[in-house]
């Protein structure tokens, strides 16, 4: 199981931005959700998901506000399920409250913990390919986001050259300098890395 753990960065000098992230994530993510997001010990938001997928997009899409430090949490919880994600707990909420810590000290403000001291080692492989990915997206102009956005939309490159107003070769410029595809690709593989190191965790502690 994946735990994110989010704290809001300076929340004591920005607006609170909770309620609107929580909906914003239950609203992308629900489906994919074993417990409704829920605000925890105030400026903070917690997720529980199985899917690797969902718990590397819901990083990514914190992490682009850059107002959340984001700690991703692998491993067991334990089981039967409360009726909120605050009141659960297990190996990977500790693992989580590990990762947002390191989390508020890294550049990128996100980190991956293991709730599995055993694969600590595998959990900062993980770590650094994120960080990669974060990187790429970093350098991403707003004009690069714009045609993410699209393309995320489910838009082909023609279709959003059409939407931006723009030709297909100028479409195909800005895609290839704001690293879509290579993120296109990145993600599913890193997603794999995170249902494995999520398998090894929960198997050694069981």
């Amino acid at each position: 199981m994946f735990v994110i753990t989010a704290d809001q960065v300076d929340s004591r000098h920005q607006p609170d931005v909770v309620e609107d992230t929580r909906r914003a994530i239950q609203d992308r993510f629900g489906s994919a959700l074993a417990l409704e997001v829920d605000r925890n010990a105030g400026d903070e938001i917690q997720a529980l998901t199985e899917d690797a997928a969902a718990a590397l997009g819901i990083a990514l899409m914190l992490e682009r506000t850059r107002e959340w430090s984001v700690g991703i949490g692998c491993g067991t919880v334990r089981e039967p399920l409360p009726s909120t994600a605050r009141a659960a707990t297990g190996p990977a909420f500790f693992a989580a409250r590990d990762a947002v810590d390191a989390a508020k000290k890294r550049v990128t403000r996100v980190a991956v913990r293991s709730g599995l001291d055993a694969e600590a080692g595998r959990a900062s492989d993980v770590e650094a390919m994120v960080d990669l990915l974060i990187t790429v997206r970093s350098r991403r102009s707003a004009a690069g986001w714009e045609l993410y956005d699209l393309m995320e939309q489910g838009l082909t490159q023609r279709d959003a050259a059409a939407r931006l107003g723009i030709s297909e070769p100028a479409v195909s410029s800005r895609a290839r300098a704001a690293g879509i595809h290579p993120e296109a690709a990145a993600v599913p593989a890193i997603s794999r890395l995170m249902q494995d190191l999520d398998r090894r965790s929960a198997e050694g502690d069981s």
